[in-house]
C-alpha cells in the first residue's frame, strides 16, 4: 500500500472547521484527507461523508473499507495531524503478519523441528516476489477472466521459481534456483514454502492460472519421458517459454481413470499415433503448448505428449473459480503424434498416470493451509474492528468459538502436513509411493473438510460482506465459492478416504486379532 507523502501539518481543531459540503475534511489514522470534490463521487453517497466531516473517521472507515482503499485515494491526502504518528503503518515488502495464527509457527521463528532460519528467510524472499510480480495482476486477471500475461511465466522461470515448484530431483541439475539455492540444497520444505506463498495471491483462478497444470503435467515427462523430451520440453517449460498441462479427466471418466476412452491408434508405418477423443476440466489447457495425455492403446493405457497443432482444440469452461485458469474442454481429432512422444512404455501407462497423484495432493494440502491462514487472518481482523451493539464483534462468544474452531482445525492439518513433508524428504520415490500414498490421501480429505468448516465460519463472521465479490469480504467470497475445488480435484473426498483405508489394509498385520 502506498503511503502518502505528507509535509503539511494540521491540528485537530483546524480540521474540525472543515465540516461542510463546500469544505469537507476528515482524519483517517492521523492523515488528513480533503474530500470536498470527491464527496459526490463517493460510492456510498455524499451523505455518509457529511456525517463525519471535520472529524476523525478512522473507526467508521475501517468498519466499511479495506486498507487498500487508502492507497487508491492517496492523492486526496493533504497533510497529517501534528505530533501524531500513524498507528497503521503499511507492512514492508515480504513482512510476516503479527495477527495470531496468520502465519505458521515456523514462519514466526518459533522453535520448529522442521523449519530452520534459512527456511524463514527463503519464505520472506518468495513472499517478496509474489507481492511484487503476482499480486498486482491477480485481482485484475481473476475478475476479468482474461488469460494470464505470458510474461509472468518468463519472470517465474528466470527467477528459478518454476523449477522450485516441482520438488527435488534431476530436473534441477545445472539450474540456479530461486534465492541462489543450489540443486543439492533444495528440499521438499523449500518447495512447500513456494506453494504456500503462491497460494497467497487471494484469487483462486489466478493462482491456478500461474502453473497449476504445469506442476502435474511436467512430472511424468521428468520421470518417464525419453531423453530428447526431458531436454527440450523441460527447458522450455522451466524457462517459462511454454506451458504444459495434464490431460487425463474425460466427460465420462473422472476419478475412474480406468474409464478413459480417448484412443490412440498406431499408423501402419508404425511411426505415428492417431489420437481421437476428448478431455474435460483440464486446468491451463486453454493456453498450454503441450498436453501430457492419457490414451487407450489397444487393451491397455499409454501416455503421450501431444503438442498443440492441427486437430487440437480447446474451449474454455466457466467454473466457479475464473476463466483465467484456462480450464477447458479439449478435443483431439485425428491428431498425428510421433511415436517418439510416448511417455513410458506402450500399454503400461497406468503407473505413469498415477505416479504424480501423491505429489499433486500434497501440493493441494500445503497450499490449502496457506489460504486457510489468510482467511483466518481476515476474520480475526474483521472481528476486532467491526462493532455491533456498541462492542467489537470479537466480544461475542459465538464469534470467538468460530475463530477457535478454525484455528484448531488448521493447526492440526498444518502439523500433519509438516510431518508428511519431513517424511517425503527422507524417502525416495518408491518409498513415498509405498508408505505415504494412503496417508496423503487421508491428509487431503482432512484438509478439504477443514476448508469447508473455515469457509462456513468465515461467511457467518463476515455476514453479507462474505457474499459480495468486492470490498471488505472479497477474499471470503472468493474462498467460499472455490474451496470445494480441492475436495474434487486430484481425487474426491470419498475416493481419498477409501484409498487411505485400503492402503492401510494392505499393511495390516496377518497376526493381528482382538
Amino acid at each position: 500500500m502506498a503511503t502518502p507523502t505528507i509535509t503539511k501539518q494540521y491540528t485537530r481543531a483546524e480540521v474540525a472547521q472543515h465540516n461542510t459540503a463546500t469544505s469537507l475534511w476528515i482524519i483517517i489514522d492521523s492523515i488528513v484527507y480533503d474530500l470536498t470534490d470527491f464527496a459526490d463521487a463517493h460510492p456510498g453517497s455524499a451523505l455518509v461523508l457529511y456525517k463525519v466531516a471535520g472529524t476523525d473517521a478512522t473507526e467508521q472507515f475501517f468498519g466499511l473499507h479495506r486498507r487498500d482503499v487508502l492507497s487508491k485515494y492517496s492523492k486526496l491526502a493533504i497533510g497529517a495531524i501534528a505530533s501524531e504518528k500513524q498507528q497503521l503503518a503499511p507492512p514492508s515488502n515480504g513482512a510476516f503478519s503479527d495477527v495470531p495464527y496468520a502465519e505458521s509457527l515456523a514462519a514466526l521463528q518459533k522453535p520448529s523441528p522442521f523449519h530452520s532460519k534459512e527456511h524463514v528467510e527463503f519464505k520472506k524472499k518468495v513472499r517478496q516476489f509474489v507481492e511484487e510480480h503476482l499480486l498486482p495482476d491477480a485481482e485484475y486477471y481473476a475478475s476479468s477472466g482474461k488469460l494470464p500475461d505470458p510474461e509472468v511465466f518468463r519472470k517465474m522461470g528466470a527467477a528459478g521459481l518454476t523449477a522450485c515448484r516441482l520438488g527435488p530431483g534431476p530436473h534441477l541439475k545445472g539450474r540456479t534456483l530461486f534465492a541462489g539455492l543450489a540443486p543439492h540444497e533444495f528440499t521438499y520444505f523449500h518447495e512447500q514454502i513456494v506453494h504456500e506463498e503462491f497460494a497467497r495471491v487471494g484469487a483462486y483462478g489466478y493462482g491456478e492460472a500461474i502453473g497449476s497444470g504445469m506442476v502435474i503435467g511436467l512430472p511424468p515427462v521428468i520421470q518417464f519421458g525419453p531423453k530428447w523430451m526431458q531436454e527440450k520440453v523441460l527447458k522450455e517449460v522451466l524457462d517459462g517459454e511454454k506451458m504444459i498441462c495434464l490431460a487425463i479427466t474425460e466427460p465420462g471418466a473422472g476419478s475412474d481413470v480406468a474409464g478413459i476412452q480417448c484412443e490412440a491408434v498406431k499408423t501402419p508405418c508404425g511411426k505415428f499415433y492417431i489420437v481421437n477423443g476428448t478431455k474435460k476440466w483440464i486446468t491451463n489447457s486453454a493456453f498450454s503448448h503441450y498436453f501430457t495425455t492419457a490414451v487407450r492403446t489397444g487393451k491397455g493405457y499409454s501416455v503421450l505428449l501431444i503438442e498443440r497443432g492441427p486437430g487440437v482444440s480447446t474451449d474454455v469452461i466457466k467454473t466457479s473459480g475464473s476463466t483465467t485458469s484456462g480450464t477447458s474442454y479439449v478435443t483431439f481429432e485425428n491428431v498425428k503424434v510421433p511415436v517418439e512422444n510416448l511417455i513410458g512404455k506402450e500399454g503400461q501407462g497406468f503407473p505413469v498416470i498415477m505416479s504424480n497423484f501423491n505429489h499433486e495432493r500434497w501440493i493441494m494440502v500445503v497450499g490449502g493451509c496457506s489460504t486457510a491462514r489468510q482467511i483466518i487472518e481476515e476474520c480475526f481482523k474483521w472481528a476486532m474492528q467491526r462493532k455491533v451493539f456498541g462492542k467489537p464483534l470479537i466480544e461475542q462468544p459465538v464469534i470467538r468459538f468460530k475463530l477457535g474452531q478454525m484455528i484448531a482445525e488448521l493447526e492440526a492439518v498444518q502439523s500433519w502436513a509438516d510431518l508428511t513433508t519431513y517424511q517425503m524428504s527422507k524417502m525416495n520415490y518408491a518409498e513415498q509411493t509405498k508408505y505415504l500414498g494412503g496417508q496423503i490421501a487421508l491428509l487431503k480429505y482432512k484438509s478439504t473438510r477443514m476448508a469447508s468448516l473455515i469457509s462456513d465460519n468465515a461467511v457467518q463472521i463476515f455476514g453479507g460482506r462474505a457474499i459480495t465479490r468486492t470490498g471488505m469480504g472479497r477474499l471470503i467470497e472468493n474462498y467460499q465459492r472455490v474451496h470445494k475445488h480441492l475436495a474434487v480435484l486430484g481425487g474426491s473426498e470419498e475416493i481419498m478416504v477409501d484409498l487411505g483405508v485400503r492402503q492401510a489394509m494392505k499393511a495390516f498385520p496377518r497376526d493381528a486379532r482382538l
